[in-house]
Parts: C-alpha cells; sequence; structure tokens
C-alpha cells in the first residue's frame, strides 16, 4: 500500500483519506517489512522457531522466506498459534490456530506443543519465539491444580470488568505453565531469542502476550491483588496455588543468561508513519501519545472536548493522533469493541460540530470479537442518525456501538491485518468555514 496521501482541498473525500492514513499506519507494523534485516546467522545445532499472537503467522512466514533466501541449508523447524482466520501459509514452520480472546482447548493444545518442541535442546541449538499481542490467550496451559475452565471464567471477568491489559496479563502469567519466563525455562540451556509486537501501552516486553520467554519481577501475591481489586470470585484451589505458589523465573535466573530479545514494532512507529506521511500531505499533526488508557467512552468524550478547542484556534486542517488499549465495561448486552465505543463517545460529544471527522481501528483488523477493525464518521452522520432515530447515549449504555455504525455505514471492515499494535486513532480537524 502506498505511503502517500493526497493534500486535502475542497474535492478530498474525507473518508477515503482516512481510510488510507490507517492504511499506512498498518503497513508500517507489519512484519513482512520488519523481519528480514533482523535474522541471526544460525547456530551450530537446531533452529526451533516457536510463537504465540495476531501476529505470528506473518512473522514465522516472514522469518522462513529470509531464512530460505539466506542459509536454505541450515534446519529450521518449529510451530506458531494464532487466532482463527489469522494464518498464513508457511512450509516448514507448522502453524495453528485457537481462541482469542476467549481461550479454548486447541490453544492449549498448542502451548504443550510448544513445551514438547524446544525440550531437550543443546547448547548450541537456537529458540526464535515470535510473540505479539493475543498470545496471552491462545497459548493458554494451566499451571498445575487449575482447569482450562478456571482460567476461561476468570479470563472472561477480567474482560467484563475493564480490567487494563497488564493487570490481566499479570493474572493470567500466575496462573499459567508457559507464561512468565516458563517457555525460556523449558529451553534450557538452548539460547532464546524473542521478537516482540507490542500491543502493550508502555511496550513493556515481559507484559505481551504475558511474557512466555520473559522473566519479570511479578509475583502470585500481585495476580491475586488484581482479582480482588475487581471482586472477581475464584474457587478455593486457585486463591490456595496464588497464595502458595513460589511464581515465574526470576530475571536473576541464570537461565536467561545468553537470552535475547527485540521488540520489531509498537503503537508509537504506527503513529509516526501516520505523522510523517500527514505532514508529507501539508497537515499539522498533533500526537497525543502511543499509551493511552481507560474508558474508551470517556477518552473519546476528552477527545472531543480538545478537537473542539482546536477547532476554534486552527487556521489550517489539524490531524490528532492517539493509540494505547483503552477498555470497554460491559454494562449492556450490545454488540461492539472498544473502539467503536470510543468513537461512539467521540461522536455523542461532538454533536455534529462542523469540520470534525474522526476514526478509529484496532490495528490487528478486529475490533473486540465483531468483523469490523472500527469504524469512522463525518460531521453530516449526526444528521443522518437523527433522521434514523439512532440516539448514541440509548446504543452506549448497550455497549453497543457497532449497531450504531452499522447503521450509518460507518463500520470499517478489513479482515486480519495480521499485525497488532492496538488501537489507532486519528481526528482531522478543518477551519470553520469564513
Amino acid at each position: 500500500m502506498s505511503q502517500q496521501l493526497p493534500s486535502l482541498d475542497h474535492t478530498t473525500d474525507i473518508a477515503t483519506w482516512l481510510r488510507r492514513l490507517a492504511d499506512v499506519a498498518v503497513t508500517a507494523v507489519h512484519p513482512d517489512s520488519l523481519v528480514a534485516d533482523l535474522l541471526p546467522d544460525p547456530p551450530p545445532g537446531r533452529t526451533v522457531v516457536v510463537g504465540a499472537g495476531k501476529a505470528a503467522a506473518a512473522m514465522a512466514a516472514a522469518l522462513e522466506r529470509a531464512w530460505q533466501a539466506r542459509c536454505p541449508d541450515a534446519p529450521l523447524t518449529g510451530l506458531v498459534v494464532t487466532r482463527y482466520g489469522h494464518a498464513e501459509e508457511c512450509e516448514v514452520i507448522e502453524v495453528l490456530e485457537a481462541s482469542h480472546p476467549m481461550p479454548d482447548d486447541l490453544g492449549e493444545k498448542a502451548a504443550r506443543r510448544m513445551l514438547e518442541a524446544v525440550a531437550g535442546l543443546g547448547q548450541d541449538d537456537r529458540v526464535i519465539a515470535l510473540i505479539s499481542g493475543g498470545g496471552s490467550a491462545l497459548m493458554t496451559l494451566p499451571a498445575e491444580g487449575i482447569s482450562l475452565a478456571d482460567k476461561q471464567a476468570i479470563n472472561r471477568e477480567l474482560l467484563r470488568c475493564g480490567a487494563p491489559i497488564g493487570q490481566m496479563n499479570t493474572v493470567r502469567r500466575h496462573l499459567s505453565a508457559i507464561k512468565g519466563g516458563r517457555l525460556a525455562a523449558a529451553a534450557h540451556p538452548a539460547q532464546v531469542v524473542t521478537w516482540l509486537i507490542s500491543d502493550i501501552p508502555g511496550d513493556v516486553a515481559t507484559q505481551i502476550a504475558s511474557g512466555p520467554t520473559l522473566p519479570d519481577r511479578s509475583t502470585p501475591a500481585d495476580a491475586l491483588a488484581v482479582l480482588e481489586r475487581y471482586a472477581i470470585e475464584i474457587p478455593a484451589h486457585v486463591r490456595r496455588h496464588l497464595e502458595q505458589a513460589q511464581g515465574a523465573p526470576s530475571p536473576d535466573d541464570e537461565t536467561f543468561a545468553r537470552d535475547d530479545s527485540v521488540t520489531l514494532a509498537r503503537a508509537q512507529d504506527a503513529l509516526e508513519a501516520a505523522r510523517a506521511a500527514a505532514e508529507a500531505a501539508g497537515i499539522t499533526v498533533k500526537v497525543l501519545g502511543d499509551d493511552l488508557e481507560g474508558e474508551a467512552r470517556e477518552l473519546g468524550r476528552a477527545q472531543a472536548r480538545l478537537a473542539l478547542e482546536a477547532r476554534d484556534e486552527v487556521e489550517t486542517p489539524l490531524l490528532i493522533l492517539s493509540g494505547g488499549e483503552t477498555s470497554v465495561t460491559v454494562r449492556g448486552d450490545g454488540r461492539g469493541g472498544r473502539n467503536v465505543e470510543y468513537l461512539l463517545g467521540l461522536f455523542e460529544a461532538l454533536a455534529g460540530a462542523e469540520g470534525i471527522h474522526a476514526l478509529a481501528i484496532d490495528t490487528d483488523g478486529i475490533d473486540g470479537s465483531e468483523d469490523n477493525a472500527g469504524a469512522l464518521f463525518s460531521p453530516d452522520d449526526w444528521a443522518r442518525a437523527r433522521e434514523q432515530r439512532l440516539e448514541p447515549a440509548d446504543y452506549l449504555s448497550r455497549n453497543d456501538a457497532y449497531t450504531f455504525f452499522q447503521a450509518l455505514d460507518r463500520l470499517i471492515v478489513t479482515g486480519p491485518t495480521r499485525t497488532n499494535v492496538n488501537d489507532f486513532r486519528a481526528i482531522l480537524v478543518l477551519p470553520r468555514t469564513p
């Protein structure tokens, strides 16, 4: 996809312009443009690839192409797991699919097979771990004494209560037999090299997919504190596990002495690509940050106020960009995801204000559990919503933003992008018409 954007004038279709801007952002963080230059020389022994996440299959395919071009005679094996529908064909790396965001038994089987794949490796072998957002749900292997049903129930409640991704992954890590560095520990004494595509605000490497190959200093007590904070009821045996477990391997453990990790892409990279393309088209750009969190609709309302203030001051078009991962506290039984909920909060607060257009997508192509990446709107959509008797407040009360934007034919459907750096939000503010 082209990295150039047209200049804005009275003939520009703003919706198309915003869609092209989003394409620029997503292309910048796709594995195809990230993996080849990182490929290390083959080790004396075997190279085994493992991985999990929404970008894992695309990362594996890119690695495999680079490997075959550079060292076709060196042995390469492995397997990765990705979300249903996000697979990509590979020749020697096996690609499995499992459920996200709710884990299933295929994710559990994939995790067991990864542990088997790295078992028995030696000093001369290397593991390349391809880790991206979504991997935590996709490689669910419960700790001893905990069932998949236990983890599914806890995961469901964490999703419903709107807990930030970092807190969710703290819980997941300490109920797991593979996360929190345990996969790397199983591969010891082989060297483990981890390639990451970050979906975590702040890009904390150990939080991405709950860090299966990276240790961190959180404890089972931290996980228990998250569950208690949100008043999530857990079975007695799960509580006993968190009270008595020793926790994940420490960063000081010699297991990790030869290991290495590198973050290939993050939200900041997508925003910077969009910024560069917009500035080249003559647009002034303001980036609010790549790590914004909080309740989706409230962030939308707050950014509406910023856009309204800017509209009264700007003399040329202004593009307001932000990334991160918001959350949604589920209050109703509607359809939606955090990006359309953010956008509906923004839409309601703007009330059709002249000259303000907006787009919000999840860079993986799936907003929540629906089939859309996100949505967009223009000022004219306010009158169209009134004509159809669509009341934003009613749809927000049901968490039904998908249905609202579907009625306006403003959903963005891209299909899986096979990358994931979380939310991409863009508000285009045009000067007031004289």
